[in-house]
């Protein structure tokens, strides 16, 4: 009785926060391992369920049954889902997850975290790519401003962002006034 309990709150949580658009990930078979290092990051994050391959279809996704299928998590109450679908297909930067930032704080946090054991050669602008290939951008929503106005300013601190990694609030806030 118990797990029927806890099973049908799971639903009711599920369909409490079900987003209408869910971005969909595909890992080779690191989706759980994928899940629970991004809802360690975020606050306000969690795993909301796993599924399991099961006997029917191995012929097809070669995968033991039992082994995880797909994996619902919530990034900053964002629903993701995770699926191990195999190696062929991989993450390029042709699609990127972008992190809101206020804060030079939190900016250097969620760089630090989202680019350990990263690809360092694929940091540019903003842009990084974590451990599975996955490319993020971490922006101050300070820059967005300050690149939106099409001004001179603007266009200096532009400049400025194309030479940097991990954007520095700081420095581009001098690039915009012209010091």
């Amino acid at each position: 009785m118990a797990a029927t309990k806890k099973r049908k709150k799971t639903v009711e949580v599920k369909k409490a926060k079900k987003s209408r658009i869910t971005p969909f990930l595909w890992f080779d078979t690191q989706a759980e391992e994928a899940a629970k290092y991004y809802t360690g990051i975020f606050k306000n994050s969690r795993v909301l369920g796993t599924t399991r391959y099961g006997k029917a279809g191995f012929e097809v996704h070669h995968r033991p049954a039992g082994s995880v299928l797909t994996v619902e998590f919530e990034l900053d109450g964002e629903q993701f889902t995770a699926l191990n679908g195999g190696p062929q297909f991989k993450f390029n930067e042709s699609v990127s997850l972008v992190v809101h930032c206020d804060t030079q704080q939190e900016v250097d946090s969620y760089w630090e975290k989202l680019s350990a054991g990263g690809d360092p050669n694929a940091q540019a602008c903003g842009w990084l790519k974590d451990k599975y290939g996955l490319s993020w951008q971490v922006v101050p929503d300070s820059m967005i401003k300050m690149l939106s106005d099409g001004s001179p300013n603007s266009q200096r601190a532009f400049a400025a962002m194309m030479n940097m990694k991990k954007l520095d609030i700081a420095a581009l806030k001098k690039a915009y006034d012209g010091k």
